[in-house]
């Protein structure tokens, strides 16, 4: 192929080149087939907003490994802290032999989560794990067993993480049964909206259906918590309204139903602010992070109120890994590079700059249905015609691979798979951001 070189960017190889095909046939013979792979290709190194392969081909990452890189990679702060880390200890476990940076990022997440009630966080390896314990946790604190979760949500791959997620392919097919207990209620989506329907009374309607649901389904006093994502992720980017926000926490507190939060892949500044759900005012009994608290390190956590965190009895939550030192103290520094480095106000500059483009290429392109986003969490939602508002998933692969091709790194998302989400680096820098957008503007005016 012919190679392609901006200041940035540089493709020297097909994708994949000689050496990430070597690495394929590998793979293929020795890992299921299960795992999705985006980019056909092999991470060589990463500094900040680009990621070079085995072949020498660097790129532009605007998916930031699903939200996990708001610091970038590798950022170098952390690194050196995980290198200081090392030469101490790697991992005595919490439950056999306590460590200080487990105690210290339980403070500092206390502090840093809405609301000013008395809170404790513990931690886990993954979002899906912070999911589980939240829900075991607001059950074993209300005494119910019932949740309810939202369509189009996303919470992990786990049994009980399937049974919230609302996304039968790839996530649910074939591996039923589902865990009890679990009932899904709609989750306002404006540009989907029957036609006329104003997005007051969308969520009136929406709001309207999870009180009949306590008079259809199950009682209110039957049900432990509502886990909500305040902007859906795999969903879409699906952003609610403040107005529907604020309603379900009411239900809840007129119920004594807990309201959970999953800031898994909104929280650590992606909407530009520390988590989602502070621009809508409301604070949650419980909160579930994971992906970019750590610059990439496998670490979650379950923060709440220390009341409802107190419940389960020693032992009834944990896990041998859970709350790494090596995750702990790259969680410390990542979001002290947050508050340093000023990353919520990056975010809404990022956020601003991918929107305002994108209004414009919209202008061009019929195909672009809607552009939206909070802070840097933005996409797009392809369709054939506006008229119709028919998702367009064909087209939107396209585009992705030949992103990918040019040297570029985007994602899909969204039930009907036709929505390409933004998930850049915080720290990519404006003429790195403004290459890759560029590109990404030809892909549309060649495909779309």
């Amino acid at each position: 192929m012919k190679s392609t070189s901006r200041k940035f960017v540089k493709i020297v190889t097909d994708i994949p080149g000689p050496n990430a095909q070597a690495l394929l046939r590998k793979k293929e013979q020795s890992v299921p087939r299960g795992p999705f792979n985006t980019v056909t290709s092999f991470a060589a190194r990463g500094e900040g907003a680009l990621l070079t392969d085995v072949d020498g081909n660097t790129f532009i990452d605007f998916a930031g490994a699903i939200g996990t890189l708001n610091a970038g990679h590798c950022p170098p702060k952390v690194v050196d802290a995980l290198k200081e880390q090392l030469d101490k200890y790697i991992h005595p476990c919490f439950h056999v032999m306590m460590y200080e940076p487990y105690i210290t990022l339980s403070e500092k997440l206390n502090q840093i989560t809405p609301g000013s009630h008395a809170k404790k966080t513990f931690f886990l390896n993954s979002g899906a794990e912070a999911v589980e314990n939240a829900i075991k946790i607001a059950r074993k604190y209300t005494g119910r067993k019932a949740v309810i979760s939202f369509e189009r949500g996303f919470h992990g791959r786990t049994l009980l993480g399937m049974s919230l997620t609302s996304k039968v392919n790839p996530y649910k097919h074939g591996f039923g049964p589902f865990a009890p207990d679990v009932y899904k209620m709609p989750y306002p989506y404006y540009f989907r909206s029957p036609e006329g329907m104003t997005p007051e009374e969308v969520d009136r309607e929406i709001l309207g259906k999870l009180e009949e649901f306590f008079l259809v389904e199950v009682a209110a006093d039957e049900v432990a918590a509502i886990i909500m994502e305040p902007v859906q992720g795999e969903g879409g980017f699906v952003i609610p309204s403040k107005r529907f926000v604020r309603g379900v926490k009411q239900i809840c507190e007129k119920h004594g139903i807990l309201f959970i939060a999953d800031e898994i892949q909104t929280g650590f500044g992606r909407t530009g602010k520390m988590f989602a759900m502070e621009h809508f005012g409301v604070v949650p009994d419980l909160m579930t992070m994971s992906k970019s608290i750590a610059a990439g390190l496998p670490i979650s956590a379950v923060t709440g109120r220390a009341e409802i965190m107190d419940a389960p009895e020693p032992g009834q939550i944990g896990g041998t890994y859970g709350g790494s030192p090596l995750g702990c103290v790259a969680a410390l520094k990542v979001i002290e590079l947050m508050e340093e480095d000023n990353l919520l106000e990056r975010s809404n500059a990022i956020g601003e700059r991918i929107t305002s483009r994108f209004k414009r290429i919209q202008e061009k392109h019929e195909a672009i249905g809607e552009v939206r986003g909070l802070g840097a969490m933005v996409a797009v939602e392809l369709v054939k015609d506006r008229a119709s508002k028919a998702p367009d998933d064909a087209l939107t692969g396209r585009i992705v691979q030949e992103c990918i091709r040019r040297g570029v790194i985007v994602l899909s998302a969204g039930l009907f798979k036709n929505v390409i989400r933004f998930l850049t680096p915080l720290v990519i820098t404006d003429e790195q951001l403004e290459e890759a957008l560029d590109i990404i503007e030809e892909v549309f005016d060649e495909l779309a």
